[in-house]
């Protein structure tokens, strides 16, 4: 078994992280095996390293290698891709077309963003992983393939399985073994090492004198983030390399060349702490509410006190902060309070200034009283007055829908709950 430091070597690896030596090790360790692997990491960390490795120290290394982007290749296409289609399958199809999946028979396919799969295709390479079984795109003949299937995505997986964007049944399948590259920014020994290397490839390549930095500029180099990882450092290195005409860059000419160079994180940072989108928004909401809820409870507070005081004016003085929250300055007057319990349905008698009085039975005055002879003689008459159309448009709406409540409510532009409480107010 070959050592981390030969294999590094051998395919151009550069770095002592211990992260990446760890990567290198379990890659080293399942390469002889024909388990299935799953590469995990962000974009740009060098993940299409590892399937090589694997490849290479296997028995399959004289066989096919094949490495096959499933986020570039359309949605449409990527079964005949993949598995092949007979001729006549679809449009276009002018004759049969072997997949990668036949091509590779003995050897090892890399599925590179493996997380981008729709879900029919993950059903097809679900049944290929489990007894190398797969059918060509228009055809109906199962074939058997012998391969090693090595995948790697950027994706967060459990995320994905959550928004039901990939089976829970193929991830558990593809990482049997799982190896995780650690993002530059937490191989921060290695960054200027990486630098290094791709600065006097450039000098070589473009026939030039290497770039070097000075102090301040390694500093920065360091605590930069570093979002596209070695691919960015590389495209920098190369930038630098190329337009810069004074070989030994400072730190105010390498900014030139770092979105936000000034307003960097630390170089080692905890992704557990970055929030989502959708958490942010998620806050936002929960704030609304709560406020929402607040305002209610100042509703009913300020409803309470006008239901157990019958002044208005009263009111509005003891509660002017209150009553200045709920509907502002200019309306918090005393007007809006005498809508506000109009549109409240509190009852009449706590509008009134005087002391409400309990009405008793007494013996009618004449024969021809009605029943709500009583409701008449214990409220002021503009009140009085009020009622009557009421109780009018209430006795006329119910004896027009023959007695239903709801069709009455609705033709009252009340609802059911209100008018029932004013049928029993009235006593109907």
């Amino acid at each position: 078994m070959e050592s981390v430091q030969a294999i590094k070597q051998r395919f151009g690896i550069i770095g002592n992280d211990a992260g990446l030596n760890r990567a290198i090790e379990k890659a080293i360790q399942v390469a002889p095996t024909d388990i299935s692997v799953l590469v995990t990491g962000e974009s740009g960390v060098g993940k299409e390293s590892i399937p090589k490795i694997i490849h290479q120290l296997s028995h399959r290394k004289h066989g096919k290698y094949i490495a096959v982007n499933c986020g570039a290749i359309p949605e449409g296409t990527i079964d005949s891709e993949l598995f092949g289609h007979e001729k006549g399958a679809f449009t276009g199809a002018t004759s049969t077309r072997s997949g990668y999946f036949e091509v590779a028979d003995g050897g090892t396919i890399f599925l590179d963003e493996v997380g981008e799969l729709p879900l029919p295709t993950q059903v097809r390479l679900l049944r290929v992983l489990e007894n190398g079984e797969f059918i060509k795109v228009g055809s109906s003949k199962v074939q058997k393939t012998d391969v090693r299937i090595v995948a790697a995505t950027n994706v967060q997986m459990f995320e994905a399985i959550k928004k039901e964007k990939f089976r829970e049944d193929l991830y558990y399948r593809l990482s049997t073994v799982e190896i995780n590259l650690p993002p530059l920014r937490e191989r921060q020994e290695d960054i200027h090492l990486l630098f290094r290397k791709f600065a006097a490839d450039f000098a070589q390549k473009y026939k030039m004198p290497t770039i070097r930095l000075d102090e301040n500029a390694v500093r920065m180099l360091l605590n930069y983030r570093w979002s596209g990882n070695i691919r960015q450092l590389r495209n920098v290195a190369e930038q630098v390399s190329v337009l810069e005409q004074n070989r030994m860059i400072d730190a105010a000419t390498l900014s030139g060349y770092l979105p936000n160079a000034g307003s960097n994180l630390p170089a080692v940072i905890d992704p557990k702490e970055s929030k989502s989108d959708f958490s942010s928004e998620r806050e936002i909401l929960y704030k609304v509410l709560f406020d929402m809820k607040n305002d209610l409870n100042d509703l009913k507070k300020l409803t309470m006190e006008l239901m157990q005081h019958g002044n208005s004016k009263e009111v509005q003085k003891e509660n002017e902060g209150l009553i200045q929250k709920i509907y502002g300055e200019e309306e918090a007057s005393v007007e809006s309070m005498e809508d506000a319990m109009e549109v409240l349905h509190i009852p009449q008698q706590a509008q009134t200034t005087v002391t409400p009085v309990t009405p008793i039975p007494a013996t009618p005055v004449q024969p021809t009283q009605d029943k709500y002879h009583f409701a008449e003689e214990i409220v002021e008459e503009e009140t009085l007055s009020l009622q009557d159309k009421e109780l009018e448009l209430i006795i006329k709406a119910l004896e027009r829908n023959k007695g239903k409540r709801k069709a009455a409510a609705r033709e009252l532009g009340i609802s059911e709950r209100t008018l029932y409480r004013k049928i029993k107010q009235y006593d109907l």
